[in-house]
């Protein structure tokens, strides 16, 4: 028996894993559990007489909570407009999914007296950092159990074995080879075949996208309204959040958008391969950032270029809730005040186009930029300009050609 502790709140999905853990905290904790499932977009197959399953598992009350729209409000919006990418192609869906569900999950074991919080990451993954992290920031006073760090369970077999034993209702069914997270912003893979980084993944693993050669042989145009560095409707027509995700996932995976193959840096010092399906999430960052082209002055899309790094890997290394986050979060949006205007986006065969953007906000004057004849703009002024821009180079150069003078042997320089 460990140190025993009054009441835990559990991380629940339903599955083998977190199945097992209700009864085993309650073996080994001496304690009633709860149980907190988010929707977070991951498909209603997999909340299905969830909340029948937990209490067949032994837990004394269930929580479901519908957060897809906060999700994509307070998370993945905000995300997308501070341009964070993770190593250059993750675009971050389980890395900001985990805040909003520990932010909940310590919520509930408030309200419900708790003294401990659970989860059933493993203790090679980066989510155990993250729910872990988001957990000491919002309640530090809340303990944290980790049973894969603590338990001698350490294969399928056995945690089928131990929910026989304990009489909990589970799936007999052979394991996907694949580890998948699901959510109304990505898919990801890992695992199976995929840990060799030579092997191509199969076509049978996807599942919100077509194969690009299989996708249609006509591109589709349509077009996306930004308001603040929102999306807000499209072809004209206004949607919520989740609505509009859904719909661009589906124009996004249709025509092979958005799937992404990346060996990425874990913050546990691991590398690890990710097969990542974000059709409607890459959309979003294109046209975005199309808008964002004409719309933010040069020093400040430069400045965000620099903010968005350091942005994608605090959310990344799960550092959501921190001073430093939400200081560059502060910052993004008051870059956003103007980015209101449509772009007009090409899919086609994996590819996203931003072919069209304009705002009433666009700082862009064609009176200004065009090769024909203007009356705005004297090119005269340039040659002045260009003088006092290259003058540290013109100096540097002065400097060079003197030093090198004086190195050179005096009959050479009379040679």
């Amino acid at each position: 028996m460990k140190k025993s502790v009054n009441k835990v709140v559990l991380a629940y999905s339903g599955g083998l894993d977190t199945s097992v853990i209700v009864p085993w905290l309650k073996e080994n904790y001496n304690c009633q559990v709860i149980t907190f499932t988010a929707d977070v977009g991951q498909g209603e197959e997999e909340l299905l007489g969830l909340e029948e399953k937990a209490i067949q598992s032994g837990a004394a009350k269930t929580y479901i909570m519908d957060l897809r729209d906060e999700l994509l409000r307070e998370y993945a919006f905000p995300t997308m407009q501070a341009g964070a990418i993770y190593e250059g192609l993750y675009l971050l869906g389980t890395s900001f999914a985990r805040p909003l569900i520990a932010k909940h999950m310590v919520k509930v074991a408030q309200d419900e007296g708790a003294d401990a919080v659970a989860h059933g990451c493993t203790g090679k993954g980066n989510d155990q950092v993250r729910f872990e992290l988001s957990v000491m920031a919002l309640d530090p006073q809340l303990r944290v159990i980790a049973p894969w760090r603590e338990w001698d369970l350490h294969s399928r077999e056995d945690a089928l074995a131990y929910a026989q034993a304990h009489g909990i209702p589970v799936s007999m069914t052979p394991k996907d080879m694949y580890s998948r997270d699901r959510n109304l912003w990505h898919l990801s893979h890992e695992g199976g075949h995929l840990e060799d980084p030579w092997f191509e993944p199969e076509e049978e693993m996807f599942q919100l996208t077509v194969a690009p050669e299989a996708a249609p042989d006509e591109p589709v145009y349509f077009t996306l309204d930004f308001e603040k560095g929102v999306p807000v409707a499209i072809d004209g027509e206004f949607h919520g959040p989740v609505e509009l995700l859904s719909r661009l996932n589906e124009l996004g995976g249709a025509h092979g958008v958005g799937r992404v193959d990346i060996v990425e840096n874990r913050l546990v010092g691991m590398k690890s391969r990710g097969v990542y399906e974000t059709p409607g999430g890459t959309i979003l960052y294109c046209a975005h950032h199309a808008l964002e082209s004409i719309c933010l002055d040069r020093e400040t899309l430069h400045s965000k270029e620099l903010v968005a790094h350091r942005y994608a890997e605090l959310v990344y290394y799960g550092l959501w809730f921190t001073p430093l986050r939400q200081a560059l979060a502060a910052f993004v949006a008051d870059t956003q005040e103007r980015v209101t205007g449509t772009v007009r986006v090409k899919l086609y065969k994996g590819s996203c186009t931003a072919v069209g953007r304009k705002s009433p906000f666009s700082l862009y004057r064609e009176d200004l930029a065009t090769f024909g004849k203007d009356d705005v703009y004297n090119q005269s002024d340039a040659a002045g300009f260009i003088n006092l821009f290259g003058l540290p180079l013109k100096v540097n150069a002065l400097v060079d050609m003197a030093t090198e003078a004086k190195a050179t042997p005096a009959h050479r320089r009379r040679d």
